[in-house]
C-alpha cells in the first residue's frame, strides 16, 4: 500500500482511538464508583441506546471482515454465516432477553445461582465464560492483525504482532478506566460508524453493476474460478460426510451460541427494565439483520471485483476481502477516491475491533470478579486476629480491572499464535462453546422446575469440557498446513466445530446430572424465580 493509505488511514485510526479515549476519560471522571456503575453502567440506557449497543457488539471483526471474506471464497458456503449469526438472535428475543433481565444482576450466573448452591455455580459458570469471552477476543485480534498488515505492506510480521497488542492495552485501558458506560458509548459510536461504512460501500458495489444482482453473482462466479459451483451449496461444506457434518456442526452452534454470549448476555442488564431488554433485542435485531444482508453484497461484490485469487493472495483466510474491494471501488492504487476509501473502511473496521474487545473485556472480567473470585472468598479471612487490624482486600471493581489486564495478556498470546486462521471461523468457536456450556444451565435454570445443582454443574462441564477437548484435537489445532500447530498432528476428531457433539453433549450432562441427583429441588426457589423472571417482581 502506498504512503497515502497509510498516513490517512493513520490518521484516522488515531481520531477514533483519540474519541474513545476521551469518553473513556470523561466517564471515568464521573462514575460513582459502585459495581453497578462498573458492570451495568447504573442500569440508565434506553432500549434504543442498548440496542445499537448490542449491535455494536455483535457486529465484530468476524462480521465485517471474516464473513465478506468467506463469501469472497465460497460463495453460497460463506454466505451460511450470515444467515446463521442473524437467526440465532430470534432464541434471544424471545427464550433469553426479558427473563435473564429479571433474574440476573451482573452476569450469566446470576441467574443460574438465584435457585442453586450459589458458591459452586458461580464458580462453574465464571469459568465457562471466560473461556467463551477468550476465544471471542482471539477473534478479533486476529482480524487486528490482519487489517494493520495490509495497510503497511501485507506480509508484516511485526506490524501484525505489534497490532495485537497495542488492541490489547487499549481494551485494558477502555474497561479499567470506563467500566459498562464509556464500554456503551464506545460501541454506539462503532454500531454508527459500522452502519454508515457498509451502506456506503454496498450502494457503490450494486452502483458498479447497474443495480443488477444478477449481473453481481454471474460476475462473482467468473472471477471466483468454481463457476456455477460458487453459487451453490458445497463448496466448502460439500466434499464429503465429514464437511456436510461440519456445516450442521456450524449452523448449531451460530444459531444457539448467541444465547449463550457473556458480553451479550450482560447488556440485558444496563436497562431499568425487562420491557426495555426485549425493545433493545427489536431495535439490535433490525440493524444486525440490515447489517448481514450487506455482508452478502459485499462478499459477492469482492470476488466479482477483486476477484478470488487476490483476496486469497493478499490473505489466505479471507480476513482483506473488504479493504481490498474499497480501494478498487474508489479507483483503484494510487488514486485519491481508492486511498480515502480504503482508509475509511480500514479504519472503521480497527474501530470495529476495539469496541468489540472492550465489550469482550468486560464481560469476561466480570465472571472473573463477581463470579470466580467472590466465590472462592473464605468468609472471615479478613478478620481480626490477635488484637491486629484485620487484612483490607481488594473491592470487586478493583479485581475486576486487574482480572481485564490478565485477560489481555492471554487474548494477546493466543492472538499471536491464530494470527493465520479466518476470524468468522474463530468466532464460530467460541459460539460453540458458549452453546455447548453456557445455554443448557440457562435454559434449564429458566425453565426445569426439577433442576439441581448437581445437573448446574454437568450441564456447565459437560458441555464446556468435551467443547474444548474436541477442538484440540481438530484439525483446527494440528495435523493440517492451515492449522495453529502445522508441524505436528495429534488429530483426532475430523470435525472443525466441536458443536455437534458438544451442544447435545452439555444438555444431556444436566438432565443425567439433575436425575442422579440426590438432593431434591427447591420448590419454593423455583416458584420465586419464576415469577420474577414472568413478572419481574423484586428484580434488581
Amino acid at each position: 500500500m502506498s504512503g497515502d493509505h497509510q498516513a490517512l488511514a493513520l490518521v484516522l485510526f488515531s481520531a477514533f482511538v483519540a474519541v474513545t479515549l476521551g469518553i473513556t476519560t470523561w466517564v471515568g471522571r464521573n462514575r460513582r464508583g459502585s459495581a453497578e456503575e462498573f458492570y451495568a453502567g447504573g442500569r440508565l440506557f434506553s432500549p434504543m441506546e442498548n440496542g445499537f449497543a448490542i449491535a455494536g457488539d455483535y457486529m465484530s471483526a468476524a462480521s465485517f471482515l471474516g464473513i465478506s471474506g468467506l463469501i469472497a471464497l465460497f460463495g453460497y458456503d460463506g454466505m451460511l454465516y450470515s444467515v446463521g449469526f442473524l437467526v440465532a438472535w430470534l432464541v434471544v428475543l424471545f427464550l433469553v432477553a426479558e427473563l435473564v433481565r429479571n433474574c440476573g444482576r451482573f452476569t450469566l450466573a446470576d441467574v443460574v445461582a438465584s435457585r442453586m448452591s450459589a458458591r459452586k455455580v458461580r464458580i462453574a459458570s465464571g469459568t465457562s465464560s471466560v473461556t467463551v469471552s477468550v476465544l471471542y477476543l482471539v477473534a478479533q485480534m486476529v482480524g487486528a492483525g490482519s487489517l494493520v498488515a495490509l495497510l503497511l505492506g501485507g506480509s508484516s510480521e511485526a506490524a501484525r504482532s505489534w497490532t495485537v497488542v497495542g488492541v490489547g492495552a487499549l481494551m485494558v485501558i477502555y474497561v479499567s478506566m470506563g467500566g459498562m458506560r464509556a464500554t456503551t458509548w464506545i460501541q454506539i459510536v462503532k454500531a454508527v460508524l459500522l452502519m454508515a461504512g457498509a451502506i456506503a460501500m454496498t450502494v457503490l458495489v450494486l452502483v458498479r453493476f447497474g443495480g443488477d444482482v444478477g449481473h453481481l453473482l454471474t460476475s462473482a462466479a467468473e472471477r471466483s474460478g468454481h463457476g456455477s459451483d460458487f453459487l451453490a451449496p458445497g463448496l466448502r461444506y460439500g466434499g464429503d460426510w465429514t464437511s456436510r457434518l461440519d456445516f450442521i456442526s456450524l449452523g448449531l452452534a451460530l444459531v444457539l451460541g448467541t444465547a449463550g454470549l457473556p458480553h451479550i448476555l450482560s447488556r440485558f442488564y444496563t436497562v431499568p427494565t425487562a420491557r426495555a431488554a426485549r425493545r433493545s433485542v427489536v431495535w439490535s435485531i433490525g440493524l444486525i439483520g440490515s447489517f448481514y444482508l450487506m455482508t452478502i453484497v459485499l462478499g459477492f461484490g469482492a470476488a466479482a471485483v477483486v476477484g478470488t485469487d487476490e483476496v486469497r493472495e493478499s490473505n489466505a483466510a479471507g480476513n482483506t476481502a473488504v479493504p481490498l474491494l474499497a480501494l478498487d471501488l474508489g479507483g483503484g492504487a494510487g488514486s485519491t477516491g481508492g486511498t480515502v476509501l480504503f482508509a475509511v473502511v480500514a479504519a472503521i473496521a480497527f474501530a470495529t475491533i476495539l469496541a468489540v474487545v472492550a465489550g469482550i473485556t468486560l464481560a469476561s472480567s466480570a465472571s472473573v470478579a463477581h463470579d470466580l473470585v467472590a466465590s472462592l472468598r473464605r468468609p472471615g479471612r479478613d478478620r481480626a486476629r490477635d488484637g491486629r487490624p484485620p487484612r483490607r482486600r481488594l473491592g470487586e471493581v478493583a479485581v475486576a480491572r486487574l482480572a481485564a489486564v490478565g485477560i489481555g495478556a492471554v487474548a494477546i498470546g493466543l492472538g499471536l499464535l491464530a494470527r493465520d486462521l479466518n476470524v468468522a471461523f474463530l468466532v464460530g468457536l467460541a459460539f460453540a462453546v458458549a452453546a455447548s456450556a453456557n445455554l443448557p444451565v440457562l435454559l434449564y435454570s429458566l425453565f426445569w422446575r426439577g433442576f439441581t445443582t448437581r445437573g448446574a454443574l454437568w450441564s456447565v462441564y459437560g458441555g464446556l469440557v468435551p467443547a474444548v477437548l474436541l477442538v484440540v484435537l481438530s484439525p483446527v489445532v494440528s495435523g493440517s498446513e492451515q492449522a495453529l500447530f502445522p508441524g505436528v498432528d495429534f488429530q483426532v476428531f475430523p470435525l472443525e466445530n466441536p458443536g455437534l457433539v458438544s451442544i447435545p453433549l452439555g444438555f444431556l450432562a444436566g438432565w443425567i446430572g439433575t436425575v442422579t441427583s440426590p438432593e431434591p429441588p427447591d420448590d419454593a426457589r423455583h416458584a420465586e424465580t419464576e415469577v420474577r423472571a414472568l413478572t419481574g417482581a423484586g428484580a434488581v
